[in-house]
């Protein structure tokens, strides 16, 4: 199918909005009609580390629109948040540690399948690199796997669902599972972006009892305090 995108040409360029066909989905794939993307600092840098031509985007939440055959988790017309992607065949991932799947930085950053094709095509027929953590989002369509979407209950904006692909769940996970923080404990969170404001509410969450925030941006220092922050210091 036809879909827009926003395709990074060159190192540092801003990406342009441009026609790309996007493969039907595969056996073990999900088509996404993305709705919203947060925007990730690793969206940023990535243009540096990626190969390129590429489209970005890995906090995608939308509305499935097409599964593959072997598809059963979710079907056309589920609300869906987008996540990375994992083999689910290696012993990481059968141990439940997807996040370090084995294939993980291929899944991540290599802009193609595990089998080395593409999945977007410019109007010259020459390939673009999807795949970006499973899902190139910064689109109006974009494939992920059956592994890489979680269903989302109706009442959930979809414009709120993004950053739950990544940076929510980064800094909950750090503080929920990681570091397995202990009601009543201390604990000390440096930058209170996206990441780290997610870290704020895991540790209120858990029960930490001393929470502070460190950052150099003093409207985030008030929103961590507003999160469950019970100390922010101006670094």
């Amino acid at each position: 199918m036809m879909i827009s995108a926003a395709v990074c040409r060159a190192v540092g360029a801003a990406p342009q909005i441009e026609a790309l066909e996007l493969d039907a989905p595969r056996a073990d794939e999900v088509l996404v009609r993305l709705v919203a993307t947060g925007i990730c600092h690793t969206d940023l840098f990535s243009s540096g580390m990626y190969p390129l031509p590429a489209v970005f985007g890995h906090e995608g939440a939308g509305v499935v629109e097409r599964v593959g055959a072997n598809v059963g988790k979710v079907a056309a017309g589920d609300r869906v948040s987008m996540t990375f992607g994992s083999c689910g065949g290696c012993r990481l991932c059968h141990e439940g540690h997807p996040a370090y799947c084995q294939a993980g930085h291929d899944l991540q950053f290599s802009g193609r399948r595990l089998d080395g094709s593409t999945t977007l095509r410019d109007a010259s027929g020459a390939a673009v690199h999807g795949c970006f953590f499973q899902q190139s989002s910064f689109a109006t369509h974009a494939l992920g796997s059956e592994r890489s979407v979680v269903n989302l209950p109706d009442a959930m904006p979809l414009e709120l669902a993004g950053p739950l692909g990544c940076g929510i769940q980064t800094g909950a996970g750090a503080v929920l599972k990681s570091l397995a923080a202990q009601a009543g404990s201390s604990i000390a969170i440096f930058g209170v972006g996206s990441v780290g404001l997610a870290a704020v509410m895991a540790a209120r969450l858990a029960g930490c009892t001393t929470i502070i925030a460190v950052d150099v941006n003093t409207e985030r220092l008030e929103l961590a305090r507003e999160m469950g922050a019970t100390h922010g210091f101006d670094a």
